[in-house]
């Protein structure tokens, strides 16, 4: 142990804990831009120094550990001078516009000017600008962007794909996409954590609400929605609303208020998903056609376009089934067109969705009879949820929790832990026994696929199960580096699975690109558990048991894997 004094206040911390560990210990938190615990300690932005007494030069907190007898100032008149000067270089360089910008009131760079009590700069300003396709999801605005590397680092360190780098020298260093390729030529798997983790608004998901704005003031247009799992565990953070108080029946009923005519849980098209790909799975299992290879899951687009790009040999492994977002497109074009008896070409189908990927994926196409367009017509992320509705003038006191629409208002349990990390696999695998045994699983048996933590185990959770003799082998990981590795070790016949699920997002869904972002705090771990609790609370936690999803099979589809479930709710992996 290591005796201290900072800011007056003694201490005992364990040795090589940072100043700044030291520090947060007792609950002074010391200013920062660049530090990301285990990922970004560089302390490139040399705001977080301190004074030492006996020492001439201030230190960096981030990166510095504690000595015997240090006697520390986090926040003295010499530092104050330091922080000041460099916070206003950095301004300098900076697109000061900060009512124009997705982060605003939201930015750490701003939290950081505003207690400096930073009111008018004395230097001159310079800001960069690079070009940037504004079609693409993600946006990069350069003029924004404080070379603090977290993009760089959460890219290389996290998900191990190297889409950012360093580029020129000196004063002219700055970042841009790596091997001086454009975003959209880049291995680039729109997870957003770059984004998430952006200290400032330099990154950011492409702003879809206006489409939605104009497609609610159409007459023409029937706009539908849909919610999924994950949003509810993160949206009412930025509202202040306990997690008990931000249910999804308040979303639905703030998207009702807003203007949209109907109103679905994601929950519902999970269950769907559930249906498709158990039975995909029993079907490929039975076959034989697992024991070489797994079979992947197929509902995270980051992770579809990881395996394309860096694995595109393991594509036909891929469930066929689509996401749950893209089901629901199908179901709401066809299905719901047909209940309401107006052309497909009507209903505009908007998604809120935890995922930056996503606005990728509803590109995709979807072809019914003579008919052609997008299963999907607008991806809205959690944050851009809380813009509209903030932009609505909606007071979250006055939301009531309502059900979604009829006839697809049910979502059970298991569609509900889709957005947590082994959640679809525990889903599936419910299904899978009943199919199998013809009675429903112990809720507990298949809950060792779940996550323990933040990058426990790496990410990965194995496990084994017998059902009715069969052996099945499962593995589910979160975050594309530790997807990777996975992958490596599969290919080189390390290990064995038959069924793996894959989630892009570190936590999986409630931890991905498009939540509510709360700077240098991981929350996935938190939200995941609000999820098994909505799940533990169910009155349905079996996907084969959702009333709705079964109506749909006898009224349209016929049963899982019919010719129309094949037409409508699977697809084809291309690179």
């Amino acid at each position: 142990m290591v005796k201290l004094t900072i800011d007056g206040r003694n201490l005992e911390v364990q040795e090589n804990t940072t100043i700044m560990d030291a520090a947060e210990s007792i609950g002074i938190s010391i200013p920062r831009l660049c530090f990301l615990k285990n990922i970004n300690e560089i302390a490139a932005c040399r705001v977080c120094m301190v004074e030492v007494e006996g020492k001439e030069k201030l230190l960096t907190s981030c990166n510095n550990v504690v000595e015997e007898g240090m006697v520390i100032k986090t926040n003295s008149p010499k530092v104050r001078r330091h922080r000041r000067t460099t916070v206003e270089l950095i301004l300098s360089q900076h697109s000061n516009q900060c009512v124009t910008c997705s982060r605003s009131r939201n930015c750490s760079l701003q939290t950081v000017a505003n207690d400096l009590n930073i009111q008018e700069l004395p230097y001159k300003m310079v800001t960069e600008k690079q070009e940037w396709n504004k079609n693409f999801p993600l946006i990069r605005d350069s003029s924004k962007c404080i070379k603090c590397m977290r993009c760089i680092q959460v890219c290389d360190k996290v998900q191990g794909l190297h889409v950012w780098d360093l580029e020129g020298t000196g004063s002219r260093t700055t970042v841009n996409v790596s091997n001086r390729q454009k975003i959209d030529e880049a291995p680039c798997s729109l997870c957003g954590q770059c984004i998430t983790h952006c200290p400032v608004g330099a990154l950011s998901e492409r702003d879809d609400t206006e489409k939605v704005w104009d497609a609610i003031g159409d007459p023409e247009k029937i706009v539908v929605c849909q919610v999924a799992p994950a949003v509810r565990a993160s949206w009412g953070e930025s509202l202040d609303l306990k997690p008990e108080e931000a249910t999804v029946g308040k979303i639905l009923h703030a998207l009702k208020v807003m203007g949209a005519d109907y109103v679905f849980d994601t929950a519902f098209s999970a269950d769907l998903t559930i249906m498709e790909e158990a039975n995909e799975f029993l079907e490929r299992y039975t076959s034989g056609e697992l024991k070489k290879r797994p079979m992947f899951t197929s509902c995270c687009p980051g992770w579809v376009r990881f395996v394309k790009s860096q694995y595109p040999h393991m594509l036909g492994r891929l469930s066929t089934a689509k996401s749950p977002q893209q089901m629901f497109g199908s179901v709401m074009k066809t299905y719901f067109a047909e209940v309401l008896g107006v052309e497909p070409e009507r209903i505009f189908s908007v998604s809120v969705m935890p995922c930056v990927a996503k606005k990728a994926e509803r590109e995709m196409e979807l072809f019914y009879g003579e008919y052609a367009g997008h299963d999907t017509d607008v991806v809205i992320t959690t944050r851009e949820l809380v813009k509209m509705m903030k932009s609505a003038h909606i007071n979250p006191d006055n939301l009531k929790d309502i059900n979604g629409d009829s006839p697809m208002s049910l979502g059970t349990g298991a569609g509900i832990i889709f957005g947590a990390t082994g959640g679809v696999m525990e889903a599936a695998l419910r299904t899978a026994y009943f199919a199998i045994k013809g009675e429903n699983p112990d809720l507990d048996t298949f809950k060792n696929v779940r996550s323990t933590g933040f990058q426990a185990n790496n990410g990965l959770q194995e496990a084994e199960f017998d059902i009715d003799g069969n052996k099945v082998r499962t593995a589910v990981v979160s975050g594309l580096g530790n997807t990777r590795e996975l992958l490596d070790r599969i290919e080189r016949d390390e290990v064995h699975y038959d069924f793996v699920e894959v989630m892009a997002c570190p936590g999986g869904c409630v931890g991905g690109g498009g939540q509510i972002i709360h700077d240098g705090k991981e929350l996935a771990f938190e939200r995941s558990k609000n999820l098994y609790g909505l799940d533990k609370g169910s009155n349905v936690r079996y996907s084969h048991e959702n009333k709705d999803v079964n109506e749909l099979y006898e009224k349209f589809f016929g049963k899982p894997l019919s010719h129309r479930a094949h037409m409508l709710l699977h697809t084809e992996h291309q690179v």
